[in-house]
Formats: structure tokens, C-alpha cells, sequence
């Protein structure tokens, strides 16, 4: 059997030669530690522009995502490369070991100004929603939003009777843990949350953001771990969960196979215009034309996801262009996703974390993501979901922080394709949790 020249051989790291990696890495970190004096004081030497910021993601990424992946638990039972990479970097910005303007430059390219993580999300819906047989598509919705109240109730209930232990009263542990935790996130929960508590009660917002947000971020963690763990299960118990790509139990043969179309540059280009064509009704259905139902604000993803599900039920999308844009998807998750782990990890505060280590805060945050687990796979299942699938998506992505919180889960559990689930979670759920909460603060507080 002829030898391959072009396999590879020894250690390579990030697609290079160790050598080549590691040289890469140093070009690309050490010009973020220098700096030169500019006309308004001192500046560092690496440019914050797209290529400049990019160079230092990647520098941090390769480093902690190969770690992630070799280490031994960590890369079967923690979440991997992905997981790595986000903690990593949180780490180094706790210790100061990213200069500031470092930090600045990714957050401003990665979810500010420039908003790289939107542009990832488009991307992995376009792809996730128009990959999936139609069937399947309109069996999975329809019984998406039963899964998400399920998870709801059973971390409502759950919540409940661990404040009992600790003696908080079931108004409280409703209001102060399970809604926030509950809620969709940072700015799509705890933040709207706050706004509705001021309104109530007239107390400052601030006042109940600032404990939301210490139990949310608790909670996240958790989110994150469990969503690593349920992977693990469903490695070690099949039948508990699918192929990753589909929630329908018994429905991978029924999913499109993208890879027997052929697909060209003409077809990426069709899947990149459909896709911000897609995005721009989701901005015009939420800022101007139904921007609110039932007074709860409807964010610019769940009416995109909703447009694009209406698209691929109809089958006006041509099959090439549907591949298309699942190779887009495949790409930007596979290829990128660690360099939206390094803005996560960027954006991440751990002083909150280290501030919230009551073991009361600690308790009640876990018992209700047990409780979104439990509620959530069960009622998945009984809508014909694959448990660990309901679970991680109608469950554990209500319960972290939003769309940060949605990629960490999906990259520790290994499920970035059910991005538009956890997207729905995060947005309509998350709408949900506010309409309930403006009824909930009226009568209670």
C-alpha cells in the first residue's frame, strides 16, 4: 500500500506543525503586549482592526482549545476544546494577563461594534433550520414550545421546594431565582426583569438586577458543566439521544444528507443573500412592523427563525442553496466557534461568580436547572423528542445567559446544529417568562 506524503505526522497544533503553531501564536500575541506612544499617550503595537483582532483570538484560541482537547476528563466530560477556550480566557482577563486594549479590541469585534457573534448566529440558524427535512422540521416546532413550559414548571417547582428548605418564602424564590434564571438571559431577562420590577414596585431596577444577575451567572456555569455531562450520557447511553442535528426521535434518516449535493461558490453566495435577507426581516418584524405581543418585546432572531422555518416548510429553496448554507453553518461552527468562545470568555466577569458563593445561591441555582433538565427532557419526550436533545436546548439554553450562554452549552454538549432551538429558548421562551412576570410582580411584590 503506497505511503500518503500528505498525512500527517508528529504533533500539530491548530492544522499546523507544533513548530509552525507555536511560532504563529508568539507573531500573533506578542505585538498585543508592546506598545508605541501615539499622539493620545500610549498604544498598543497590534491594530484593533478586523486582521489585528483577529490575530489575537486566534493566537488565544489554538492555545487553550488544543489544551482543552488532550487533557484527559476535561476533554470527554467538561466540554473540550470549546469549554477550554472560554474559561481560559476568562482566566487571563481575571489576572490581568490580557492588556486592556487587548480585551477592548476583542469585545468591540466580537459582540460590540462590529458584532462578529451576530453574524455567527445568522449563519448556524440559516444553516441548522434549512438543513432538516421539512417533516421534521414542523414535528420538532410544533412541539418545541410544550418542551420549554415543561422546564419551566419543573424548575418553578423544583426552585419552590429548595427555598422551603432555606426557609425563602415561594414569592421570593420565584421572583428573585427562578424567573431570572428562567428568563433568557442578560439582556433579553434580567435586564427587561428589572425594568418590569421598577415598574411594579417602584423600587430601583438596580436593586433586583444585582442580585439577577449574580444567581443567573451562578446558574450559567451549571448550565455549561450539564450540558458537557448530558453529552457524555448520551455517548455512553445512545438511545437517550440522536444524531446531535435533530430533536425527532428515529428521524436521522429522514434528515437531508448535504453532502451528495454539489454545491459551488454560486451556491455559498445564494445561502449568504438568503441568509441577510432572512436577518433583515426579523429587524423590520421587531423594530417596526409587530415589535410586541402581548406587551413582551419579540427579539430580531425568533422572528428570523420563524421566517426561515416558514421558507424551508414551503420548499421554495432550492437544494443546492440549502446545502449551501449548511456548508456555511458547518463552517462557522466548526472553524470559528473558538474564536467566539475567546469573546465569551473576554465578556466573562468571574469576580461575579467568586461574589455569589452563598452555598444558599449556589443550591437554589442548581435545583433549578435540575429541574428545567427534568421538566424539559420529560416533556420532550413525550412530544416524541430525544430526552437529551429537549434537555439541553428547551431546557438548559432557557436557563443560561442568552446567546453567550446558548454557544457555550451547544459547544460543551457538541450540539452547535439545534443552534435555532436554543435561539428559540433564549427568545421566544425568554418572552414567555416576561409576560408571566409582569403578572407575577402585579400580584406578589
Amino acid at each position: 500500500m503506497a505511503e500518503d506524503k500528505n498525512a500527517r505526522t508528529g504533533l500539530w497544533l491548530g492544522g499546523l506543525p507544533w513548530w509552525q503553531a507555536v511560532i504563529c501564536i508568539l507573531l500573533c500575541l506578542i505585538p498585543m503586549y508592546l506598545t508605541v506612544q501615539g499622539k493620545d499617550g500610549p498604544k498598543m503595537v497590534q491594530s484593533t482592526t478586523m486582521a489585528g483582532t483577529l490575530a489575537i483570538c486566534f493566537g488565544l484560541a489554538v492555545i487553550f482549545n488544543e489544551i482543552g482537547e488532550r487533557v484527559p476528563i476535561w476533554n470527554t466530560y467538561i466540554g473540550g476544546g470549546l469549554l477550554a477556550t472560554f474559561f481560559g480566557v476568562a482566566v487571563l482577563k481575571q489576572f490581568n494577563l490580557v492588556p486592556e486594549a487587548g480585551l477592548d479590541a476583542i469585545n468591540s469585534f466580537i459582540s460590540d461594534d462590529a458584532n462578529f457573534l451576530e453574524m455567527f448566529i445568522i449563519m448556524l440558524i440559516i444553516g441548522s433550520v434549512l438543513s432538516l427535512d421539512r417533516d421534521i422540521l414542523l414535528r420538532s416546532f410544533a412541539g418545541y414550545i410544550p418542551a420549554i413550559l415543561g422546564g419551566l414548571l419543573a424548575a418553578t417547582i423544583l426552585g419552590g421546594i429548595t427555598g422551603a428548605i432555606f426557609g425563602i418564602p415561594f414569592s421570593d424564590t420565584l421572583i428573585k431565582y427562578t424567573l431570572p434564571i428562567m428568563g433568557g438571559g442578560n439582556g433579553a431577562g434580567a435586564v427587561p426583569l428589572s425594568q418590569i420590577y421598577e415598574q411594579v414596585t417602584g423600587d430601583a431596577a438596580a436593586n433586583y438586577y444585582s442580585f439577577a444577575i449574580i444567581v443567573l451567572t451562578i446558574a450559567n456555569i451549571f448550565c455549561i458543566i450539564a450540558s458537557a455531562a448530558l453529552n457524555a450520557l448520551g455517548e455512553k447511553v445512545p438511545s437517550l439521544t440522536g444524531d446531535k442535528k435533530t430533536l425527532i426521535r428515529g428521524a436521522e434518516e429522514l434528515a437531508r444528507d448535504d453532502e451528495k449535493i454539489k454545491t459551488d461558490n454560486t451556491d455559498l453566495s445564494g445561502a449568504l443573500l438568503l441568509a441577510f435577507a432572512c436577518f433583515s426581516v426579523g429587524i423590520l418584524m421587531s423594530s417596526v412592523i409587530l415589535p410586541k405581543i402581548a406587551g413582551a418585546p419579540i427579539h430580531k432572531y425568533a422572528y428570523m427563525i420563524i421566517f426561515v422555518v416558514i421558507l424551508a416548510a414551503t420548499g421554495l429553496v432550492p437544494a443546492r442553496v440549502r446545502a449551501g448554507a449548511k456548508r456555511l453553518q458547518s463552517f462557522f461552527s466548526g472553524q470559528l466557534g473558538i474564536i467566539i468562545m475567546v469573546g465569551m470568555g473576554a465578556d466573562f466577569n468571574l469576580g461575579e461568580l467568586f461574589k455569589a458563593v452563598a452555598p444558599s445561591n449556589i443550591i437554589m441555582a442548581l435545583m433549578i436547572v435540575i429541574g428545567a433538565i427534568i421538566g424539559s427532557a420529560a416533556v420532550g419526550y413525550l412530544v416524541g423528542f430525544y430526552p437529551i436533545d429537549s434537555a439541553i436546548t428547551a431546557g438548559l439554553c432557557m436557563a443560561n445567559r442568552g446567546g453567550n450562554g446558548d454557544l457555550a452549552c451547544l459547544g460543551a454538549a457538541d450540539r452547535m446544529d439545534l443552534i435555532a432551538y436554543s435561539q428559540l429558548s433564549s427568545r421566544l421562551g425568554g418572552g414567555i417568562v416576561l409576560i408571566i412576570a409582569s403578572f407575577v410582580f402585579s400580584f406578589m411584590l
